[in-house]
């Protein structure tokens, strides 16, 4: 890499690795660790080939999301969790809502331990479509399935 482009990758790397950061954690189910190692090895796969990359967030948002089905693939299927009935609410009107101001942490948590119990696939799904904002015909082009799927 030469110095032009190693330069431009550098500021590249710290202009968008934050929000990179939050996607590949999402992908990740929540874990950091695991979003952390999930970006690594995709700003070192886009670092090899800065030179000839267009549009560099797209292009490494797409190394996240392959390599993340990937991983999935390999793990195997996981077998689902079911419940006689959903949690109770913590109002009982259906909102987690408190005078105290946890209802956001608590729904967090709710959230982030709902999200964990998906497949990676399943997780990859619910982050391009809803967090990353991108319409379904993108999101099973991203992922190699049909809208269907």
């Amino acid at each position: 890499m030469d110095a032009t482009s190693q330069e431009s990758f550098l500021e590249f790397v710290t202009n968008r690795s934050t929000a990179l950061l939050r996607t590949a954690v999402l992908l990740s189910g929540g874990d950091r660790h695991a979003g952390e190692d999930l970006l690594q090895n995709a700003l070192m796969k886009a670092a090899g080939r800065w030179h000839r990359i267009d549009e560099p967030e797209a292009y490494v948002r797409q190394i996240l999301y392959r390599q993340q089905v990937s991983r999935w693939r390999l793990k195997g299927p996981r077998r689902e969790l079911t419940v006689a009935e959903p949690p109770d609410p913590a109002d009982g009107t259906g909102t987690a809502t408190a005078a105290d101001g946890t209802g956001a942490a608590e729904l967090r948590l709710v959230m982030r331990d709902a999200l964990s119990r998906l497949t990676a696939r399943q997780r990859a799904v619910l982050v391009l479509r809803y967090f990353e904002d991108l319409p379904e015909a993108d999101v099973a082009r991203l992922l190699g399935c049909s809208v269907g799927t």
